[in-house]
């Protein structure tokens, strides 16, 4: 299982990264405080606070998902 820490900042890379994830086909999940969502949904991302920071766990590699990740990551 991977992990990588983001914030998205904006309803623009929210779009992105569920559209990254849209086209994966593993499981990748949001974790904020204790709710977990799935990374397709984009409503589910749209009602966190994007300014935080969200940790995604996934277990799969795309190439396209990882670069979106790498864009919006955080220590």
């Amino acid at each position: 299982m991977n992990e990588k820490n983001i914030v998205l900042n904006s309803i623009e890379g929210a779009k992105e990264f569920v559209n990254a994830a849209s086209e994966c086909d593993f499981d990748i999940d949001v974790y904020f405080n204790r709710i977990a969502l799935d990374a397709k949904s984009m409503l589910g991302i749209l009602s966190l606070d994007l300014r935080s920071k969200l940790r995604v766990c996934y277990s799969g590699n795309n190439e396209t998902f990882n670069c979106v990740l790498n864009k919006y990551a955080v220590q």
